[in-house]
């Protein structure tokens, strides 16, 4: 980590050593759930492996265009992801009359990961990323990156109900609900599932910061040893 300032090739790399690591836990499918990763990654995980592999973009981008009032959409996402122009591209290919404006929000994932979700440092952050856009109109937001919706409640107080906006996790888990019971992957068993939380390195910080995001107990998180 970060994902967001790392080369192409590096991510993908990554991505292959992740998703490799999940199948030998005899996974039925996989989600990227990183938008920088389903951006580079994603077609070369889908022609590498057999199981149903989801991205957060795709998703993300029919929530977008789900609302025919949209016109000004404005996308905040890591470096890598504004950069890759995957938002911008799919977005544009389906809704050619969009106003799409995007903007490489770095300081954010830091932001959030030392939990300064409501800090007045991060509310002036968010504000001087916003504010091109907003004054451009904007109508709709993606929010591009799996740490942002942690910033949910600050970003609505700032847009104060003005401004529609994509939550790309909220959209994508429901992607693969639907997913799995179209393809008939849904889970049989009854009782209550289990979790199971692994990190390529493991610290009190990153423990902390699994609790946080997964709102769940599940356990001691557990090291990964991902093949090099």
């Amino acid at each position: 980590m970060p994902y967001g300032s790392k080369s192409p090739d590096t991510i993908r790399k990554f991505s292959v050593e992740d998703t490799q690591f999940l199948l030998s836990k005899g996974v039925k499918a996989v989600v990227v759930a990183c938008n920088t990763a389903t951006a580079h990654a994603l077609p070369q995980l889908r022609q590498m492996f057999r199981v149903p592999v989801v991205g957060v973009l795709e998703p993300g981008v029919e929530a977008t265009l789900a609302d025919p009032a949209c016109q000004r959409v404005g996308i905040i996402g890591t470096a890598g992801t504004i950069k890759s122009h995957a938002y911008q591209h799919e977005l544009a290919m389906r809704r050619p009359d969009l106003q799409i404006y995007a903007e490489a929000t770095p300081l954010l994932v830091p932001l959030v990961e030392e939990d300064w979700i409501d800090h007045p440092a991060t509310k002036m952050v968010l504000r001087e990323y916003l504010k091109p856009m907003l004054d451009k109109g904007m109508d709709t937001l993606v929010l591009g990156c799996t740490h942002y919706p942690l910033l949910k409640p600050l970003l609505k107080r700032i847009l104060n109900n003005k401004v529609r906006m994509v939550d790309s996790a909220l959209t994508c888990a429901e992607h693969v609900k639907r997913m799995l019971a179209e393809q008939g992957l849904e889970r049989t068993a009854k009782g209550k599932p289990k979790l199971e939380v692994y990190l390529t390195d493991l610290s009190e910080h990153s423990e902390e910061l699994a609790k946080r995001f997964l709102h769940t107990e599940f356990g001691k998180v557990q090291r990964a040893s991902l093949a090099s």
